[in-house]
């Protein structure tokens, strides 16, 4: 929050800007997220169009986390097949 904001509590409503600064990642990775269904769509406030910052924490929370095993999802199978001679 700047400092000439009296009250001191975050917007609700977010632009796509600020809402994917917020979550961590750029506008791209953000917009495609909306389109797929993994964030929620933006409402509308007579002409503006804002994403809902408690909507985008529900999302995120959501989201699966990232697996502990770093391997790529092909190399698990490889390593999953048995060896051949």
């Amino acid at each position: 929050m700047g400092s000439n904001d009296p009250y001191g509590y975050p917007p609700r409503g977010l632009t796509a800007i600020d809402a994917a600064r917020y979550l961590g990642i750029g506008l791209h990775l953000f917009s495609e997220m909306v389109k797929d269904g993994r964030l929620p769509r933006p409402k509308c406030l007579n002409s503006r169009v804002v994403y809902d910052r408690v909507a985008l924490d529900v999302a995120f929370s959501a989201l699966p986390e990232q697996e502990r095993d770093a391997r790529s999802s092909f190399q698990k199978l490889l390593d999953s097949k048995p060896m051949q001679n």
